[in-house]
């Protein structure tokens, strides 16, 4: 069967899903939790993704975000592929550690109420999932969006947004009365949400309106092939990447013959390797390729002592 298609486009909205491979648990512990949001804290980084909600369970997450850069499968390989290296890592793992292709479900970005319906989904996820007892609030669920939304704006990760899905519900203001009619509304749902409500966020590969399909097209097969290189289109981040070598070049007086002939472990080229690996998601292999630094291995090794 052929894969479907990732679609991207600058401002793309997303609800994204995986699994563990067989279902197994993707967090042992809660510490895999925390290591988990800094790799994502590290991707939006990267990639200026915005995050409007997320959950993690035991054997999966749920992640509804916003792309700028049009760059989801970018994001989500170097999200699954560090993250998957690091939890093999702290529990002397190996192999993979989720099952297949992650679900990516485009939102109606224009539209108002679908960026709310998927937010309210994953954030009720525990409570569907019977992890809250009658009288727990869902609040009491650590792993998830929703606390953060309860809480002050200085106590929320720089990479959460919310208030497109606060003005989704009417609530204009993200102070202390909002934040309570945000609670009341969630708690509200959570006992008259009915399985109907739920079919629209289980099957489909999109969320929105009867016109949503053909914005979509128009997208796909207009401007960002027309325009590939236009101001309409943010930079991939291959070309990021081939920038920021260039600028470092400029700014440290090199040439790229210069680059070339330079021993592998320079200073300059360990820079250089840094701020991509810092500020782009482009893998190791690349990074050694085009700065002339031989495997990516010997690579990885300097970029470890640098640190």
């Amino acid at each position: 069967m052929a894969r479907p298609l990732r679609i991207e486009y600058p401002g793309a909205c997303y609800h994204v899903m995986n699994r563990g491979d067989r279902r197994q648990n993707i967090f042992r512990v809660d510490a895999d939790r925390i290591l988990f949001l800094d790799v994502l804290a590290s991707t939006c980084a990267k990639t200026q993704w915005q995050v409007h909600a997320y959950c993690l369970m035991s054997n999966h997450f749920h992640l509804v975000l916003e792309t700028p850069g049009g760059n989801l499968v970018a994001g989500m390989k170097w999200l699954l592929g560090t993250y998957t290296m690091r939890f093999n890592r702290k529990h002397c793992y190996s192999g993979h550690l989720f099952g297949g292709r992650y679900k990516a479900q485009l939102i109606d970005e224009t539209a108002p109420g679908y960026l709310r319906t998927a937010a309210d989904y994953v954030h009720l996820n525990p409570a569907r999932a019977g992890l809250l007892g009658a009288g727990q609030e869902l609040a009491t669920y650590p792993w998830s969006s929703y606390p953060a939304y309860l809480s002050s704006p200085r106590k929320r990760p720089a990479w959460l947004r919310v208030d497109r899905v606060l003005g989704e519900h009417g609530i204009q203001r993200d102070d202390a009365r909002g934040r309570r009619e945000f609670r009341r509304r969630l708690e509200s749902q959570r006992q008259t949400t009915q399985a109907s409500d739920l079919a629209v966020m289980r099957t489909g590969w999109r969320l929105g309106g009867e016109d949503f399909l053909d914005r979509i097209l128009e997208k796909w097969d207009g401007k960002l092939r027309e325009h590939h290189g236009g101001k309409e289109k943010l930079e991939t981040d291959l070309e990021r990447g081939r920038r920021l070598v260039a600028s470092e070049l400029a700014r440290s007086g090199w040439t790229a013959k210069q680059l070339a002939t330079e021993r592998k472990g320079h200073a300059v080229k360990v820079a250089i390797a840094q701020r991509l690996r810092e500020e782009t998601t482009m893998p190791l292999k690349w990074i050694a390729a085009e700065l002339h630094m031989g495997t990516w291995t010997h690579l990885n090794r300097l970029l470890h002592h640098a640190k």
